[in-house]
């Protein structure tokens, strides 16, 4: 598992301390968006398309501090925008650090080897860079519409892993994805070194631009089950920083139940309500978020119809850290999801060559995109 023993410890005496108080709802990562500027203009991301006033602001070093404070979660991820373009990045981390917070600066990593060579971070065991990597480098590039993004994110990567940075990778998967495609890409993010990876569906959230590439519920489950299903020789030895339980949700294996304040998120307009794919107003204090907000209306099983194919990490992931701490079933679940991770499947492993036939790449995602005429005056 790509969770170093200290974070792991810290995570779990947190989530015990909180359950011994009786507190049904509690942080575990606060979500800091100081920014919503970025360099890149990807399809899925909706953040960048608020008005050129709202872009130029960010959150000052003190703005950031208060809201960690507020919060009390042990980990804070930082998102953006690209968090890289923020001019106190610096003092943001660095205070995260004094603090022990263990802090994930996320990032698409064009600005990573150039902020490196300057001098800008410290290896520490509470920095981890979070690189968004979209899949191999086709699909990446196409993803971000830029091509040779991929080739200076796995330069920014190696040269942070060279210099004893701890480095994960952050990946969203969309309905056109190839799943063997995804599964050659982690073997490369393994062979580079990173300490884990990240993965997730994308969720259809109102700003996205692109509406048409995001997975339902039933197409999740099937394309997660080719994915992680048949892990042998090399591909059991992947690292996922991640919960391996929330990995079998993923897979159609159990049943979760959404925990949005979980992961809270604050930026440039105050606490987010309820999570940061839901644009349903703000509020000034975290106290309100977690006290005010009606969370019965959100998530599956309240009917709420934007929930209903939702399965990202910032939802669920909290839900299956809370079960592995909460019941000896959930840690032995656990241990077991480490432990016999080969998930021998043969209908999946038939479905995963199926697709192996299948047309991918971008010029299948044009297509599904809406392109087709377009695609076939450019093979004419």
């Amino acid at each position: 598992m790509g969770v170093p023993l200290a974070q792991m410890w810290t995570v779990a005496s947190y989530v015990l301390s909180q359950k011994l108080r009786g507190r049904r709802r509690y942080p575990l990562v606060l979500m800091l968006e100081p920014l919503f500027r970025c360099n890149l203009a990807c399809a899925g991301c909706g953040k960048i398309q608020y008005p050129a006033h709202v872009l130029k602001r960010h959150l000052s070093v003190d703005d950031c501090m208060k809201a960690v404070e507020e919060c009390g979660a042990p980990m804070v991820s930082i998102p953006g925008g690209e968090p890289l373009l923020h001019p106190e990045i610096r003092e943001i981390v660095a205070e995260l650090v004094r603090r022990k917070k263990y802090i994930y600066l996320c990032t698409n990593a064009i600005l990573l080897k150039e902020k490196l060579e300057a001098g800008w971070f410290t290896p520490s065991r509470y920095l981890t860079f979070s690189v968004h990597m979209d899949g191999q480098e086709e699909h990446h590039d196409f993803a971000v519409a830029r091509e040779g993004t991929f080739q200076k994110a796995l330069g920014g990567i190696r040269l942070a892993v060279e210099r004893g940075f701890r480095v994960t990778t952050n990946t969203t998967l969309f309905d056109s994805c190839d799943p063997n495609s995804v599964r050659g890409f982690f073997d490369e993010m393994m062979e580079l070194g990173v300490e884990g990876m990240m993965v997730s569906p994308g969720y259809a959230y109102d700003k996205a631009p692109d509406q048409k590439s995001f997975l339902k519920r039933q197409k999740t489950h099937e394309l997660f089950e080719m994915i992680l299903s048949n892990r042998k020789d090399g591909k059991r030895s992947w690292r996922f920083n991640q919960s391996p339980l929330f990995l079998e949700f993923l897979m159609g294996k159990r049943e979760y139940e959404c925990t949005p304040w979980g992961n809270p998120t604050y930026n440039l307009f105050g606490w987010q309500k309820p999570c940061y794919l839901l644009q349903e107003g703000y509020v000034e204090t975290f106290d309100e978020l977690l006290n005010d907000t009606e969370w019965e209306r959100y998530g599956r099983a309240s009917g709420n119809p934007k929930c209903q194919n939702c399965m990202v990490h910032c939802g669920y992931e909290p839900t299956a850290v809370d079960h592995t701490f909460s019941s000896f079933g959930g840690l032995w679940g656990t241990i077991k999801a480490m432990v016999f991770n080969a998930y021998a499947n043969p209908a999946a492993k038939k479905r995963l060559q199926e697709e192996a036939k299948r047309p991918h790449g971008p010029l299948a995602q044009l297509v599904q995109l809406g392109f087709a005429e377009e695609v076939k005056s450019g093979a004419a």
